[in-house]
């Protein structure tokens, strides 16, 4: 799955692997019932909801996707501790070479799996990489049901105006 990626950006978007049918079609987020895009759009993020083809027009916004582990699967719950900890590794490197002012991660479960990190929680981390900041987010897959819409848009929405407040600082 081709990252969607560019030096300097605001937030990159990092999902926890693709899922199949985002394997299939090539483009990140791309199964029907995953919020990504809605929440996406309803956070403030983009101007209007993209669609999966669409991806690249993140870019215009100083926005990004890649993911922890490159493997498809059907259910994250597939992936092992090892491909997590690998990902986690080649994760820092590529942000250390794109260095965005933030890194999103999609999953907390994933975030914590990749990183040690067994303690952390949704929301901006006091771990960073480099100059770029670490924030985590809730995993908009459709599978989660602990995270509504509205809820998940709030918190990307926070990552938003603190990525804003950056522009305005700097």
């Amino acid at each position: 799955m081709p990252d969607v990626v560019a030096e300097g950006l605001r937030v990159l978007f990092c999902g926890i692997n693709p899922g199949l049918w985002s394997a299939a079609t090539g483009h990140h987020f791309a199964r029907p019932g995953n919020r990504f895009w809605p929440v996406l759009h309803r956070s403030g993020f983009t101007p209007r909801q993209l669609a999966p083809h669409e991806e690249r027009e993140l870019l215009e916004h100083g926005l990004g996707i890649t993911n922890v582990v490159a493997r498809a699967s059907a259910r994250a719950d597939e992936l092992s501790r090892e491909e997590y900890e690998t990902g986690g590794r080649a994760l820092e490197r590529r942000v250390a070479r794109w260095r965005p002012a933030w890194l999103a991660v999609v999953g907390v479960t994933a975030y914590r799996a990749a990183f040690g990190e067994r303690q952390a929680g949704v929301g901006p981390q006091e771990r960073t990489m480099g100059g770029t900041r670490i924030w985590v987010l809730p995993n908009p897959s459709g599978l989660n049901a602990h995270w509504q819409p509205a809820a998940m848009a709030e918190e990307f929405g926070r990552l938003r105006a603190a990525s804003e407040a950056d522009l305005t600082d700097g």
